[in-house]
């Protein structure tokens, strides 16, 4: 049976998380409420703005469902969305879902005019380097206990995991490469 993504849909290219896992093989769902997120196998959380995704959590009550259903069903966040899993949140500091013991700093490259594209020859996934495009990005500052970093720039992590969660600085939606959305679904949903 073909498994259920939702993708977490306020803002951010959203559209484009559907189509890739379309391309997949698994159905993407546009996600706008709880309802529909029940009825997921997992989530994608995608860039945008981190404080409004937190914003739409505390308006929608979305903190306490949302951590309790993340504890059964695999979640990638992808930027803003990385920042929003991560335990701790610097520059400046806000609350977080808490999901992954990493420190993430907002905005860390830059402002928008400092977004840039890269490829990324250090990864876990195999093959050629990763195309990655960094959007008003994060850093991970840190990584705690039982955290696997899959993906580095420039020596730094750029793609975490453990367990079922997987974040990211980068938009891998962005780039026509589908290793990273087909490692979600085979490795963390089994697909």
């Amino acid at each position: 049976m073909k498994k259920s993504v939702g993708v977490l849909a306020l803002q951010g290219d959203f559209e484009r998380h559907v189509k890739k896992l379309a391309a997949c093989g698994a159905e993407g769902v546009e996600v706008r409420d709880l309802e529909t997120l029940y009825r997921t196998d997992a989530l994608i959380i995608p860039g945008g703005e981190s404080t409004t995704i937190l914003k739409f959590f505390d308006t929608e009550g979305w903190w306490g469902p949302l951590e309790a259903w993340a504890r059964e069903h695999p979640v990638m966040g992808t930027c803003a969305g990385a920042i929003v899993m991560a335990e701790t949140v610097t520059g400046p500091r806000q609350p977080s879902v808490g999901l992954l013991p990493i420190t993430v700093e907002r905005n860390a490259y830059g402002r928008q005019v400092d977004s840039f594209t890269a490829r990324l020859p250090d990864h876990a996934l195999g093959g050629s380097p990763l195309p990655a495009f960094f959007i008003r990005a994060p850093r991970i500052r840190g990584v705690g206990d039982g955290v696997e970093v899959l993906a580095r720039l420039d020596g730094e992590p750029v793609m975490v995991r453990r367990g079922h969660f997987l974040a990211l600085t980068f938009h891998p939606e962005l780039t026509e490469d589908e290793r990273i959305h087909r490692y979600f679904l085979s490795a963390m949903i089994g697909t």
